[in-house]
């Protein structure tokens, strides 16, 4: 049975290569010496030498004990800059590869090892391995689960409004002031640690970098990753109703009750389409709503499955009301959640998308 590991340490790494544990066939790996000096204050983890029948080379290793973005991309960095021992070509090795980072490691000259049985090494003239495809055995361990869904994803959301703030205090005071469930319902703003440990995440993933300040590097892979992490709302209703608009739109209806009642109302990101793209909308308007008892006690209307023109959703989850832009008589949902609602239907709707999309990038500024 294949043993799942969600940890390991740069000790441990070491240890497994001076037991023979770390393997690429048909390479052989042999631990030399343990942090190397190399002048310049500057210390390898280790020097290994890899053998294939009667070819050798030594490599200096650079070892990371997560399988972060960042992680990666620091000990690639890290590996092309830094002065190598004589007679050592660089390698890095890391509890898990992808194949995408396998190339980049190829293209770049470098050699990679994980602790999965994936791994790239290339000496001209003696041996060359690729190998990918194992499985992660090292999964992430984050304290948030997944960052990139439903309340959590308020964070990353954030930056999609400004692209730079100056503290995590700033960012969280950000997302609880544009929270309608916060502003005019009964839910907890967001707490600082929350922030603090999504945006570790972000910064693991080279989304967010913090460096004097807190910024926004990849607007394309934020919205790539909300998009395949979204999950639609918990639904604890769903009402069809048949309002007569002889006293007004069915906006302005429920604005009036929304107003009166100090209920939260948005409409869905099917329903604001319109708001940020060309696309018709269709004859029913979805609306989202934390507590639909209330304002169908208030509402006029007929319950029915047939010819309705509202549909009502109940669901606390906070993310559908972030950031809900007031237009005219009504809150619309925003182009975020727009956009994510269009990526999770079908292929005409997945093509509006990309208007909503360019419509959120337009006004952040471009990372220097």
């Amino acid at each position: 049975m294949e043993i799942i590991r969600k940890s390991i340490t740069e000790r441990e790494i070491i240890e497994q290569l001076r037991r023979g544990k770390v393997l690429l066939p048909p390479l052989s790996l042999r631990l030399l010496k343990v942090q190397p000096e190399t002048g310049r204050n500057r210390r390898f983890d280790a020097l290994v030498e890899a053998k294939w029948r009667d070819s050798t080379a030594r490599f200096a290793i650079e070892c990371k004990s997560i399988s972060t973005p960042k992680a990666f991309q620091d000990g690639l960095n890290l590996l092309k800059s830094s002065p190598l021992p004589k007679g050592c070509r660089p390698m890095l090795i890391m509890p898990f590869l992808n194949e995408q980072q396998l190339q980049k490691l190829g293209q770049e000259g470098i050699s990679g090892i994980d602790l999965c049985g994936n791994g790239v090494v290339v000496v001209p003239g003696k041996f060359s391995v690729f190998r990918s495809g194992e499985k992660n055995r090292f999964p992430s361990s984050a304290p948030i689960k997944n960052i990139y869904r439903r309340n959590s994803s308020m964070v990353g959301r954030v930056f999609l409004l400004r692209s730079t703030y100056d503290t995590v205090q700033e960012i969280c005071a950000e997302i609880n002031r544009r929270n309608m469930l916060v502003n005019r319902w009964d839910k907890r703003p967001m707490s600082l640690s929350t922030v603090s440990k999504s945006l570790k995440t972000l910064e693991e993933d080279l989304i967010v970098e913090r460096k004097g300040i807190i910024r926004l590097l990849q607007p394309d892979k934020l919205l790539e990753k909300l998009s395949e992490n979204y999950a639609p709302p918990n639904i604890k209703e769903r009402v069809h109703l048949r309002v007569s608009e002889e006293s007004g739109t069915i906006q302005e209806l429920l604005l009036k009750q929304s107003q009166e009642l100090r209920l939260p109302l948005v409409a869905t990101g099917t329903s604001s389409v319109a708001q940020y793209a060309v696309m018709q909308r269709g004859d029913v308007l979805s609306v989202y709503c934390p507590r639909l008892e209330m304002l169908l006690e208030r509402l006029s209307g007929s319950q029915s499955d047939r010819f309705p023109n509202l549909e009502l959703i109940e669901t606390d989850n906070e993310a559908v009301y972030f950031d809900a832009r007031k237009d005219g008589n009504f809150w619309w949902a925003a182009p975020v959640q727009v956009y994510l609602e269009l990526m999770a239907g079908d292929k005409r709707d997945q093509e509006t998308a990309e208007q909503v999309k360019s419509f959120l990038l337009k006004d952040l500024q471009p990372v220097q």
